[in-house]
């Protein structure tokens, strides 16, 4: 059903703008889980809902911020098309806003690119009240600065968006999963030699015994590769890679907290107790541990990344990530590792442009923003 609210939301965000009124926007609920949820009065957003325009031949999709993912996904599967940033559900009726506001990509991040870089252009409501036009419809749009990918990982925090449009490619015509039994210091360096070279890899991980490498393009060239890589091939590619983006692989179906690493892809192993899932060539890396918070962090400040509480785990929390749930965020266990003091001050003048009454998503990204 398409359906556009956009005068009654922008009505209800004018109205929290003059009595300082704070808003969480809310969506199908499928990644509330990310960030700290603050009360606030509920924005609904997902019956604002449809297609707005779709040209497969320009190979782009414009559609509004409550469209279910799946029924985008679908509009696109029909025409041979797809989401090349593989952006996971985590829900049945994830939104498309939702998975632009947080910003999250699949198992073919390091090949395709991210959620980011397929943005080419949004309609948003900013915390005046004012409905905004940012971007376009074409790759190459120089016009000023780039805001509309800037909303790509906001968490909902510089604007209530209204549509989206993405750049979309076609599917691939081959897929392949070859799997390599190995150690995991010998499979970070097969990942990196292996994604060096002119090979249809489109995704790659680790779950603690075995290597999983697959490959995607034309039927000759994924042929080729698989000759040149070797290995078992998977009985199930599709459904393999569908439970490593959902997080339905048995890895993560542990009580524990669950932490996002991102971090130099040749990074050597870190010293860290847990157990590890390696994805994206050993750009991301899930680890389920209850180690310090702060440890986790510095360790990976010193590796040249950062860390993200991404799932506070349901046993064995200690009183300090309980306790964040409620009123005060204890600033070690945020779920996104905060940035340089530079690069925060730089969040927050975006904020005071987009938001300054700060009323949209407060603390959704950082306690203080």
């Amino acid at each position: 059903m398409n359906q556009d609210l956009s005068q009654q939301f922008q009505q209800q965000v004018m109205a929290a703008s003059q009595t300082g009124t704070p808003l969480q926007i809310q969506g199908d609920g499928s990644k509330s889980f990310l960030g700290h949820i603050s009360e606030a009065t509920p924005l609904a957003v997902s019956g604002h809902r449809g297609v707005v325009s779709y040209d497969p031949v320009e190979l782009v999709i414009t559609a509004r911020a409550g469209t279910p993912l799946r029924e985008l996904e679908q509009t696109l599967a029909d025409a041979g098309q797809m989401l090349p940033f593989e952006p996971p559900h985590f829900g049945l009726n994830a939104t498309l806003g939702g998975t632009i506001a947080c910003g999250l990509s699949g198992p073919a991040r390091p090949f395709s690119g991210s959620a980011r870089d397929y943005v080419l252009g949004v309609k948003l409501i900013n915390g005046r009240g004012e409905i905004l036009n940012f971007g376009g419809q074409v790759m190459k749009n120089v016009a000023g600065y780039d805001c509309s990918r800037l909303m790509a990982g906001a968490m909902g925090t510089l604007g209530v968006l209204l549509e989206i449009s993405l750049k979309v490619l076609p599917k691939q015509a081959a897929e392949t999963t070859l799997i390599h039994n190995t150690s995991l210091a010998q499979a970070l360096d097969t990942m990196n030699q292996w994604s060096g070279k002119s090979l249809p890899l489109s995704a790659t991980c680790y779950d603690g015994d075995s290597l999983y490498l697959r490959l995607s393009g034309a039927k000759t060239a994924v042929e080729s590769a698989q000759q040149l890589i070797g290995g078992e091939r998977h009985d199930d590619s599709t459904a393999w890679w569908q439970s490593v983006k959902e997080q339905q692989h048995p890895f993560f179906q542990a009580e524990l907290p669950l932490w996002r690493l991102s971090l130099p892809a040749a990074t050597a192993p870190i010293d860290i107790p847990g157990a590890w899932f390696i994805d994206w060539c050993g750009a991301q890396r899930w680890l389920l541990s209850n180690a310090e918070p702060e440890r986790v962090r510095e360790k990976a400040r010193a590796a040249g990344g950062h860390a993200t509480l991404f799932r506070r785990g349901t046993a064995n929390n200690d009183a300090a990530i309980d306790a964040s749930i409620d009123a005060v965020i204890d600033l070690a266990t945020e779920t996104f590792q905060r940035p340089e003091s530079g690069v925060m001050q730089l969040h927050r003048r975006l904020k005071q442009a987009f938001d300054p009454a700060g009323i949209l998503n407060p603390g959704r990204l950082y306690a203080d923003l």
